[in-house]
């Protein structure tokens, strides 16, 4: 209903738009707890996912995952790391200070292997 007065209202696509958005924006927001496919039924939407916010807080989670990714990999590396440093004589502390991680973390890592 929101979106078809929103549509009658300007003719300018442009402006259709942006209002499809702020009202896009608006729902998400004060409806947290509704699913997709409630807010895409209150809009009467087809694709949900072809407006911006939806393409946002995808391309956003999509960020956040590569980046735990590449976080996990690089935790993996410095972990691995650990034993080779202990068997030429490096203190935990100077592991820490090498690999970036904390004296606790090195600690752990040694406990475990």
């Amino acid at each position: 209903m929101l979106i078809a007065r929103a549509n009658q209202q300007s003719s300018d696509a442009k402006v259709q738009k942006t209002l499809i958005e702020l009202i896009e924006t608006i729902i998400v927001y004060k409806f947290p707890d509704l699913t997709r496919q409630e807010i895409e039924d209150m809009l009467r939407l087809s694709d949900l996912k072809k407006t911006k916010v939806y393409q946002e807080a995808f391309e956003e989670g999509s960020q956040q995952g590569e980046q735990r990714g590449e976080q996990r990999g690089e935790l993996k590396m410095q972990l691995q790391i650990i034993p080779r440093l202990l068997s030429r004589g490096l203190s935990i502390e100077e592991i820490a200070e090498i690999t970036g991680l904390e004296v606790e973390q090195v600690c752990q890592a040694t406990n475990q292997q």
